[in-house]
């Protein structure tokens, strides 16, 4: 191990974090995403029943609070940069990483968007309106034409779904391996319970 490697996570303790409102869009988006995957997974495989109806129900509405959250996470992190990498991780990590750690939050990013709105596309071809919560229309993103929604648009968003697993799989693999392995503390600023100094 490199001696910037083995001094990091002293002085990674004091690194800058997050602050409260990105961490928590970064854990809520975490979670949602987590669960309507799941929930993508377990509906396709039962048979038509009013379950099955609700839990398509509750997918779409995740989708698209997913998609609003994703807008406003957006928006914050152009007005609120992260904090930059602390100066003795960014010097140890090789070019091929630190090149990794930009491209695989811009693909996040994108798929972050492109996961609902083929989902919403799909709905909107079949012909199934959504009703957010049950309360809010929402208009057609594409006019009805079925053959298009199986052909196309379903495989799509199957796509995007399991791309998106895929890659934040990968996040929390790196995130897992800078913090067990490294131990330089990177996860300690997207954590949302700081980790307190002991005192001498």
């Amino acid at each position: 191990m490199s001696p910037a490697l083995q001094s990091s996570p002293a002085k990674s303790r004091d690194a800058p974090r997050y602050g409260p409102v990105a961490i928590a869009l970064h854990w809520l988006l975490a979670l949602m995403i987590l669960t309507s995957f799941c929930v993508g997974l377990s509906m396709t495989g039962l048979p038509f029943s009013p379950l099955r109806l609700k839990l398509y129900n509750w997918h779409k509405w995740a989708g698209i609070t997913i998609l609003a959250l994703s807008a406003v996470r957006l928006l914050w992190r152009l007005s609120h940069p992260p904090p930059p990498l602390p100066a003795p991780i960014r010097s140890a990590m090789p070019g091929w990483q630190l090149a990794a750690h930009r491209g695989l939050h811009a693909l996040l990013y994108l798929l972050f968007f492109a996961v609902p709105l083929l989902g919403w596309a799909y709905s909107s071809a079949l012909g199934v309106p959504i009703v957010w919560l049950g309360v809010l229309p929402l208009p057609d993103f594409v006019p009805v034409d079925k053959d298009f929604a199986e052909a196309v648009l379903k495989p799509l968003h199957a796509l995007g779904a399991f791309s998106l697993a895929a890659v934040a799989g990968v996040h929390a693999a790196a995130a897992l391996k800078h913090h067990f392995i490294d131990r330089d503390g990177l996860l300690g600023r997207m954590s949302p319970f700081p980790r307190r100094n002991r005192l001498p």
